[in-house]
């Protein structure tokens, strides 16, 4: 008898410790992409991703690195209590302590810590904090996916860093202020940023060709790149609506020194159906919304267009998944660093896109 009872007890044990594990006070939350390593650690990968949490007291510091294969800075967005405490330059080397002080009286304060770079711009490592954390919850919200390029990750957008003729293409990122963020704040809802510079359905802006890391190459790795080292990603995110903006480097000339065939729409659509189909694997119950690009204009936006309802064509026949919509973006001439929207114009689009990404949100 007392051999029988063993297992039993052992199973009681097991059960215990697991509800104990369970309803342990969470801390800290992370959105976006990111890899969450032991001892609350996170590194911060893609455009907007991010760890927030709350804390008693009126300050606190937080410890974060700069980490790539170069050592060089990288930049994060600070905001505490809901409001934007600016963009701040993170050195490259070792790690790096930074004061938070709160002005306002309220007895608990949530600070969030955003990457203002994407995810190619090398990696921003949350170390930990000396603030006396409080229990932090997670509130249930609808959610979108903005996958693109560096238009979606806000690439070039802030020049009040560093001057746009100055520094590196980094050091002119703010992701904080993309239209996908921006949206999501305006209409409440959880957001996940998959976007990288340069990058297109089946070519890149200065690359094509099998080895060329395409979106649908490096969309399934975390980190955004081919490297197989890395983790892949997870998928528990889950958004209702996955919002696509690809297209505007599968159509550009490149630096106009490389060799670069004319665009082709074949190769295009095909690509764009494929990568659509892997979407719905990972992702099945979401609403797919294409985009054209502000960027692409005259004779290339309208073959885009007809590239894109070729697109949703392929699809009509499918009934297992929600009808493909397109949304598209009024053409603009940017005035941002490197010829891309400024934050003003990323305002612009989110005041286009935002209502109909709402009123899609509502009908759901």
């Amino acid at each position: 008898m007392f051999i029988k009872k063993i297992p039993l007890l052992i199973l009681f044990l097991l059960i215990s410790t697991l509800s104990i594990s369970q309803t342990q006070p969470q801390t800290f939350l992370y959105a976006g992409r990111v890899d969450v390593l032991k001892d609350n650690k996170a590194v911060l990968i893609g455009t907007a991703s991010s760890v927030s949490f709350n804390f008693s007291g009126n300050k606190c510091a937080v410890t974060l690195q700069s980490i790539d294969s170069w050592e060089h800075h990288n930049y994060v967005v600070l905001e505490l209590d809901g409001q934007y405490m600016g963009k701040v330059t993170v050195e490259k080397g070792p790690a790096q302590s930074f004061n938070i002080k709160a002005t306002s009286n309220q007895k608990v304060h949530t600070l969030t810590i955003y990457k203002a770079t994407e995810a190619t711009m090398g990696n921003v490592l949350f170390v930990g904090t000396t603030a006396k954390l409080m229990t932090i919850t997670s509130v249930k919200k609808k959610k979108i996916e903005y996958i693109g390029d560096s238009i979606t990750s806000g690439a070039a957008n802030d020049p009040s860093t560093i001057p746009c003729d100055q520094g590196q293409y980094f050091d002119h990122h703010n992701g904080y202020y993309a239209y996908g963020p921006i949206i999501s704040r305006n209409i409440d809802v959880d957001y996940l940023m998959s976007s990288v510079s340069g990058i297109g359905i089946y070519r890149n802006w200065n690359e094509e060709g099998p080895e060329a890391p395409i979106m649908p190459a490096v969309y399934e790795n975390l980190y955004l790149t081919k490297d197989a080292s890395k983790p892949k990603y997870d998928f528990a995110f889950q958004p209702e609506i996955i919002s696509i903006a690809l297209g505007t480097n599968d159509f550009s000339n490149g630096d106009g020194t490389k060799e670069r065939s004319p665009f082709s729409p074949e190769k295009y659509v095909s690509n764009y159906v494929n990568f659509i189909k892997m979407l719905y694997q990972h992702n099945p119950n979401a609403q797919l919304v294409l985009t054209n690009s502000p960027m692409v204009n005259g004779e290339k936006a309208v073959i885009f267009e007809d590239c894109l309802n070729k697109i949703k064509a392929e699809f009509e026949a499918d009934k297992s998944h929600k009808p493909i919509l397109i949304f598209k973006f009024k053409p603009m001439t940017p005035s941002g660093c490197s010829g891309h929207p400024n934050i003003e114009e990323h305002k612009i689009m989110a005041a286009e896109y935002g209502p109909f990404l709402k009123n899609l949100l509502n009908e759901k």
